[in-house]
């Protein structure tokens, strides 16, 4: 048996005895008052305090109450990786650590935001004190004592809530004394200022103008909250806290005072020093609760104050860069721009000696992260102080005899400025080129693979010039595809692709008929790494102009389709996206029908990715080479797959869509046997009770009814006209919009006079779905009014379009400028269609409601500009009918000369009149 530390065997023997007298959870009696719950001695370590090796090793002998926080940290032969996060097990390296305030817990940022939330919930509803009761009852009451013998109840679960102990799978800390509270110590609290509503002020600073903090604010602003009387406070302090208000206003604050702090900041910056400056920026953006737009705003105050402060800051580059360099590898792109340009603008201020020597040390580092990130800054550096400046320590280090490590960050460093300065390296080819070719045969297999990266790195720079440049290094590469496995054969596979593409024809086909044996073979592998590389070889060797079409028909087809057009292949998201682009490579190159042929049946496979992807496929060959080489067995094959493809869907996707449209319009007249069937299925998936294949049966509608015109099909255009019109009343606004889309192409097409419904009908059955707010719907119905307007006014009254014209009214305030143009235009098709008079009436009655609105409601301006918009579109076409209706053109005037100082738009409405 293992027994916890102050834990005796009589003890143990005890807690047996009484295990019996245990109660329930339920009982309503408790035991004895000062009896020790579930019969444990006082002495005994309670049970998530045993020592296992789950512990982190912690000494048995510790004791739980007295930790010692100078033992716990004793540095030792490791290196140390940090405190575990709360009931975690990845480790929180160091700085980036979050501590719970006064307990040195640490915590993930979800783990510090719930709980600020709970202890924010617990201040709100902790016990009242007596001093609290006294201060909010009036005198003459008493407190009642408790009848003799009462004992409170106190449940097992309430213990355990109320002993804290460490989370389950944390290092035990043991009992720490908590430091008092941040509002207790700054006043605030129930006994400063009055009760829990207090609570809410202890986040806000002390000092004027100051924002609000957040909770994970205080490990970095905690002096704001104090206080102080800024003028008897030592210089140092004076200057620290001046620093801390300026980046919580820059952090926090509003535009104004972000942009008046930022200003401030940047003037005082050799003022305040690079030291105490650096002291406060650089924890803060470290911080791992920092979000984007004040990860930018930081950025931007280090930029200026890196102007400012010039070759001061040389003491704190490595400080700096120990900050910034693992922006330059995070996901985000906008993080990756702002760390370079941070490292960047302070290369251009530490200078290239500076940089050289602060970084060098890491060149040749042990830990492959730091040299991953320490190429990339040198790679910063290089592009921002010029490549020639670095070629000379390039050279040096890419021939280091001391470490691989440094030859190997040397090589990096050179694929990384060709990744981040493209074209730029051209002048500077062959010096890069000789610099690292002698890794190619390094003893180091790592060396090698990183060598012919960056060659490949450099050829893509390159193309389509430089090939040159690469004549020393072919014949070793070509060595190299030949004896090498895994990954390094991957690099130099990759290195080779490249250059193929530079080469001339005749030359480019040799080495593509060389290199194909390797590829071929290698179709098989089963290294996922491996696959991509070779599809992208495969793509590139193709392209190239001395390939021939029957080398490829011959040699390559059987074995590539044989080996990567499997299932397996459509499930990872870059393989398909890789095989696709491959594929279609090699159509341009052999033509469609001997693609289509080969993958037409696999439009009926069981797999629904990979009909996904043999959908997408046959569309991009399709829509890049036509359908003339289809003949028409292999036409049928397509259509009967597009179908099955088609009604097969489980999830309707985009793709089968976009591929069934270019299909059918690809083949043209040639579907005309097909429709009826295509209409068919069109039909059945309209009355489906999924909203989705309701939607994507009328998106169809639209991309054929050009096919369908072409191929003489009316009278089925006309049934298909019935059917949506029968399902206007659509609930699902996404369904509507289709269907009105669907219209909108056969209105088109069709024509007004063989339109079915007539025009007469359709119109005033649109004319309340203009009152629907959803954008798909509104722009799919306002196109549909605008092109009946402007083709088949007279099918409808005048009554009817002044109706059209007070619901458009409304959509002049649309948000998506799309809707707003089509809406103005519309009112130009019904100025045209009835005459302007009414319509003008229409839109100043309205502009002059607008205009009292804004002056008594101060409303934005968007209405008087769009509503004169409109009124430009109308002016031009009736300009004559206004010239001799002089007494119209002083209406106008009168109703728009209170808006002259609001819109430009108004100014053109004049000077159209004046013309």
């Amino acid at each position: 048996m293992i027994y916890g530390p102050g834990s005796t065997p009589s003890s143990i023997a005890a807690a047996a005895a009484l295990a019996v007298k245990r109660r329930s959870r339920w009982d309503e009696t408790p035991l004895k008052a000062g009896s020790t719950p579930g019969g444990l001695t006082p002495s005994q370590t309670p049970g998530s305090f045993t020592p296992s090796s789950a512990m982190g090793g912690i000494t048995p002998g510790a004791t739980p109450g007295g930790f010692n926080a100078a033992s716990a940290f004793t540095p030792s032969g490791t290196t140390p990786t940090g405190l575990r996060a709360m009931a975690m097990a990845t480790p929180n390296f160091g700085s980036a650590a979050i501590t719970i305030p006064g307990a040195g817990i640490p915590m993930t940022p979800e783990q510090l935001q719930v709980y600020a939330w709970q202890k924010e919930i617990d201040d709100r509803n902790r016990p009242l004190t007596d001093e609290d009761l006294d201060e909010l009852l009036p005198p003459g009451y008493k407190i009642m004592p408790p009848p003799a013998g009462y004992v409170p109840i106190r449940t097992p679960a309430h213990r355990l809530v109320a002993t804290p102990t460490p989370m389950i799978g944390g290092t035990p800390m043991g009992f720490r004394i908590g430091t008092p509270d941040i509002g207790t110590t700054a006043g605030f609290g129930m006994n400063a200022t009055g009760g829990n509503a207090a609570a809410l002020g202890d986040m806000q600073p002390k000092g004027a103008n100051l924002p609000m903090m957040r909770p994970d604010d205080l490990q970095y602003f905690d002096k704001l909250l104090q206080d102080v009387d800024e003028d008897t406070l030592p210089p140092e302090e004076a200057r620290e806290r001046k620093i801390m208000t300026f980046l919580l206003k820059i952090k926090n604050g509003t535009p104004p005072m972000r942009k008046s702090a930022l200003r401030q900041i940047t003037e005082k910056a050799r003022e305040f020093g690079a030291g105490p400056l650096f002291k406060q920026i650089l924890p803060l953006l470290m911080s791992p609760t920092l979000e984007d737009q004040e990860r930018h705003l930081l950025v931007k105050v280090i930029d200026r104050i890196l102007y400012k402060l010039d070759d001061l800051v040389r003491p704190f580059v490595h400080k700096i860069l120990v900050v910034i360099e693992p922006l330059l590898i995070d996901e985000d792109y906008y993080a990756r721009v702002e760390g370079r340009e941070i490292i960047s603008n302070l290369a251009k201020a530490a200078g290239l000696a500076t940089m050289i020597s602060t970084m060098r040390p890491d060149i040749d580092n042990m830990d492959e992260y730091v040299r991953n990130t320490t190429a990339r800054a040198f790679a910063v550096v290089a592009s921002a102080l010029g490549i020639p400046s670095l070629l000379p320590f390039l050279k040096a280090v890419c021939k280091s005899k001391k470490s691989w490590q440094a030859r190997h960050t040397g090589i990096k460093i050179v694929q990384q400025i060709s990744i981040l300065m493209g074209c730029a390296i051209l002048p500077h080819l062959r010096s890069l080129v000789e610099i690292i070719e002698h890794g190619l045969v390094d003893e180091q297999q790592k060396v090698r693979t990183i060598t012919a990266l960056a060659l490949a790195a450099l050829a893509e720079a390159a193309t389509p010039y430089g090939i040159e440049s690469f004549d020393s290094v072919l014949e070793p590469l070509w060595r190299g595809i030949r004896t090498h496995r895994g990954k390094g054969l991957a690099a130099f596979l990759k290195a080779i692709g490249y250059l193929i593409p530079l080469m001339d024809a005749e030359y480019a086909n040799y080495y593509t008929r060389e290199v194909m044996l390797i590829l071929i073979r290698e179709f098989q592998s089963p290294d996922e790494e491996m696959k991509k590389i070779v599809l992208k070889v495969v793509k590139q060797c193709c392209a190239t102009d001395g390939v021939e079409p029957d080398y490829i028909k011959s040699e390559i087809l059987p074995p590539f389709f044989r080996s990567f057009w499997t299932q397996r292949m459509a499930l990872d998201r870059r393989n398909y996206r890789q095989l696709v682009d491959t594929t279609v490579e090699i159509a341009n190159k052999v033509g469609a029908a001997d693609i289509i042929s080969r993958i037409v049946d696999d439009l009926k496979d069981e797999s629904e990715p990979y009909r996904k992807m043999v959908m997408e496929t046959i569309e991009k060959v399709m829509s890049a080479l036509g359908s003339t080489e289809v003949d028409a067995r292999l036409e049928e094959q397509l259509i009967d797959g597009i179908l099955y493809a088609f009604q097969e869907q489980s999830t309707e996707d985009a793709v089968m869509l976009i591929g069934f449209g270019t299909i059918v319009q690809s083949l043209g007249k040639r579907v005309k046997p097909y429709l009826p069937q295509i209409c068919g299925t069109i039909l059945w998936r309209l009355n489906n009770k999924s909203a989705k294949v309701r939607q994507q049966a009328a998106d169809l509608i639209s991309r054929i009814a050009g096919v369908m015109k072409v191929c003489q099909e009316e009278k089925l255009m006309g049934h298909l006209g019935v059917v949506l019109y029968e399902y206007l009343g659509e609930e699902y606004p996404e369904v509507l919009g289709s269907i009105l889309g669907a219209l909108k192409a056969i209105v088109n097409v069709i024509g007004m006079t063989k339109m079915t419904p007539p025009i007469k009908e359709l119109l005033p059955r649109l004319t309340p779905i203009l009152k629907n707010r959803h954008e798909k719907v509104e722009e799919n119905c306002i196109d549909l009014v605008g092109r009946i307007a402007d083709r088949g006014s007279e099918y409808v009254s005048s009554r009817e379009w002044m109706r059209i014209c007070f619901e458009l009214l409304e959509l002049l305030k649309a948000h998506k400028k799309s809707i707003r143009r089509a809406t103005v235009n519309t009112f130009g098709y019904i100025a045209k269609a009835i005459g302007p008079h009414d319509v003008l009436a229409t839109l100043l009655n309205n502009l002059k409601v607008s205009f009292l609105e804004f002056v008594y409601r101060n409303q934005l301006l968007t209405v008087y500009s769009l509503l004169s918009s409109s009124l430009s579109f109308v002016f031009p076409i009736f300009i004559l009918i206004f010239l001799f209706r002089f007494k119209s053109v002083k209406i106008v005037f009168a109703q728009l000369l209170p808006l002259l100082s609001l819109q430009r738009h108004v100014v053109h409405l004049l000077f159209y009149l004046v013309l």
